[in-house]
C-alpha cells in the first residue's frame, strides 16, 4: 500500500515538473500574438489581394537591421489617389494632416540580448514569409513563428548551406569555408 502511494506521489510530482518545464519553455514565446492596432490594417487586402510587395512598404528591410513601419506618405502614395474611402483610410488621412505618426503595436519582438538584422536575411535570399508566415492571408497580422533560438538555428542548419552556395555562385566575396550563417554564437549574441 505504501509503495502504491509513493509511486502515485512520484508520478504526480513528475507530471507537475513536466508541465512546469513546458510552461517555462514558453516564456517569451509570442506565437499567435495578434494585438489590436490603432488602424485596422489588412495585410490580406494589401499584400494578398492587391499584391503589394513587402519591400514596397517595408523598404528598410533591404538596408537596415529593422524592416520598419512605413511612414504615412508611403500609404498616401496610393490612398492619395484612390477614390474608395473607408473609416480606416480617413484615420490615415487625418494623421497625415495633423503630422502625427500612428502608434502601431509591435508584433514581432525579440529579447534585448538578440541581434537580428533584416538586411542580412533579405539580401541573403530569405523570403519574408520564412519568418513572418503567410501575411498575405492575414487580415490582422500575427506572429506566425515562435522566433526562439532553436527555431532560428533549425532554419539556419536546414537552409544555410543552400543559401551559402547561392551566394558563392553569385560571386559573393565571403569565405566558402566560413561557418554557415547563424551557427556562430557571436552573430546573434553580441
Amino acid at each position: 500500500m505504501r509503495a502504491a502511494v509513493f509511486l502515485a506521489v512520484v508520478a504526480l510530482l513528475t507530471a507537475g515538473a513536466a508541465v512546469t518545464a513546458f510552461q517555462l519553455s514558453q516564456v517569451g514565446v509570442h506565437r499567435g500574438y495578434s494585438p489590436v492596432q490603432p488602424i485596422a490594417f489588412s495585410h490580406k487586402l494589401h499584400a494578398g489581394d492587391s499584391k503589394v510587395p513587402c519591400l514596397y512598404c517595408h523598404g528598410g528591410a533591404r538596408t537596415s537591421r529593422h524592416a520598419g513601419i512605413p511612414p504615412l506618405n508611403v500609404c498616401m502614395n496610393c490612398h492619395g489617389i484612390l477614390t474608395k474611402q473607408t473609416v480606416e483610410i480617413e484615420k490615415v488621412k487625418e494623421a497625415v494632416q495633423r503630422g502625427q505618426a500612428i502608434a502601431w503595436v509591435k508584433v514581432h519582438n525579440l529579447p534585448d540580448f538578440v541581434y537580428f538584422n533584416h538586411a542580412q536575411h533579405v539580401t541573403g535570399g530569405v523570403t519574408c514569409a520564412s519568418c513572418h508566415g503567410p501575411v498575405e492571408t492575414m487580415t490582422r497580422i500575427r506572429q506566425d513563428a515562435p522566433l526562439t533560438m532553436g527555431w532560428c538555428l533549425d532554419c539556419h542548419r536546414k537552409n544555410g548551406p543552400a543559401l551559402a552556395r547561392q551566394r558563392h555562385a553569385a560571386g559573393s566575396p565571403e569565405d566558402p569555408s566560413a561557418p554557415f550563417p547563424g551557427l556562430d554564437c557571436g552573430k546573434c549574441h553580441l
